[in-house]
């Protein structure tokens, strides 16, 4: 069975002096229920290139969690990891998915802009596009409205922020949801991650 790893929030304790890397379990659940391997990577930029030559993964996953830091975010450990791995994923040919803050990532590592978006946090909405759902869930404050022309826009949302992506060239792609979040994982979500990660 293939492995798939994938990047974790950072949390900062200040009664403990720590900064912790956490994931939600139901991420690890629904990659496991998509068939793979789930292993979490730690935010620790001189473990990473260990980490791959030991696991040598099918695939990655960018996970949701934390700001960019150059749009206010307090984890520049993370964006250093998810740098390094995206740069080995290119390398290496390994495919790469991410979703709400790691579609973030993506988009702005490649060129794009972010922008802030109202009422996109703790909703449920329509998308259309190659993708139409009539609802998924939403949880981020920042979003795209264009994206540079190596990528193809895969779905929109109803005031024209971008919900998916994929890059033209190369085995990356996004969306602005979480699946891992629905009650029951969606089929239509599971066949996405099967299909991207084959």
């Amino acid at each position: 069975m293939n492995t798939i790893i994938y990047t974790q929030r950072v949390e900062i304790i200040k009664s403990y002096g720590e900064r912790r890397d956490c994931a939600d379990q139901m991420l690890p659940k629904f990659l496991r229920y998509c068939g793979y391997i789930p292993v979490p990577v730690p935010n620790v930029s001189e473990l990473i290139e260990n980490i791959l030559a030991e696991i040598q993964p099918h695939g990655i996953f960018f996970s949701g969690g934390n700001s960019l830091v150059k749009y206010g975010g307090n984890a520049p450990e993370r964006d250093e990891t998810e740098k390094m791995l995206i740069n080995h994923a290119i390398n290496h040919g390994i495919p790469v998915f991410g979703i709400c803050r790691g579609m973030q990532f993506l988009a702005d590592y490649f060129g794009a802009e972010l922008f802030s978006v109202d009422n996109h946090v703790g909703v449920r909405h329509k998308i259309h596009g190659i993708i139409n759902r009539k609802s998924v869930n939403s949880f981020h404050t920042f979003g795209l409205k264009t994206l540079p022309n190596d990528f193809r826009i895969l779905a929109n949302s109803s005031d024209n922020f971008i919900e998916a992506f994929e890059h033209k060239k190369l085995k990356v792609a996004a969306v602005a949801w979480h699946p891992e979040r629905e009650k029951i994982f969606d089929i239509d979500d599971v066949t996405m991650i099967k299909n991207f990660f084959q």
